[in-house]
């Protein structure tokens, strides 16, 4: 029983932070696994003309990269904790990041190394699990956002007909509240579609002018 709460502890300190081959390895199996909520995110997110956009957690640049080839965004910025997912990103990016379209940043959402109100668009796609501090990551996201700008947050609350309980729980009374007290409007809980049998759901809210 030791070995295999060893091993529950490795894979899960991987997807929180991949680290060298095996990371990058993960980090290409989470594209795979991910593609039907990215597609559905990136259209909640609306994007627009000339936009900033910043993805928390990029894991390996993906959503970054559908981004960037639509040609709508200004610059798409990525960021992650994991050095080995941002080699990846770097990678599949490659194009956008040498035409000034992408920017690979290594931080975690705590503190976000950028200047206040730099982003019109604001998401996350499977990460909000790994945050340690929920109340400082959504202060972070509501003052990098412009004025009018808009927040996706997507995580599954469930698989087949389980509900996860404590990821509902999350969502009701921490999240949503958490978004409405730093001033966040229009918060919502959109269901999204089914991936791979897990319940795909987001938080969205949009800073006030």
């Amino acid at each position: 029983m030791e070995l295999v709460s060893r091993v529950r502890a490795f894979i899960d300190g991987q997807y929180r932070a991949p680290k060298g081959l095996i990371g990058a390895y993960i980090g290409e199996k989470m594209v795979l696994q991910h593609k039907p909520e990215t597609l559905w995110t990136i259209e909640l997110l609306n994007i627009q003309l000339g936009e900033h956009i910043l993805e928390l957690g990029c894991g390996s640049g993906y959503a970054m990269k559908l981004i960037s080839e639509k040609n709508e965004a200004e610059m798409v910025v990525g960021l992650d904790l994991s050095p080995a997912v941002i080699r990846s990103a770097a990678i599949r990016n490659k194009k956008a990041l040498k035409d000034e379209k992408a920017k690979l940043v290594h931080g975690n959402v705590n503190s976000l190394p950028f200047a206040d109100e730099q982003f019109e668009k604001v998401f996350s796609i499977h990460t909000i699990y790994f945050w340690d501090e929920l109340s400082a990551s959504i202060s972070e996201i509501f003052r990098v956002l412009k004025p009018g700008g808009a927040c996706v947050i997507t995580l599954c609350n469930g698989k087949d007909e389980e509900k996860w309980e404590g990821i509902d729980n999350m969502i009701g009374d921490q999240l949503i509240p958490l978004m409405k007290d730093n001033g966040f409007l229009e918060v919502a809980l959109i269901k999204g579609p089914n991936s791979r049998q897990f319940h795909t759901v987001a938080v969205s809210g949009k800073k006030r002018i």
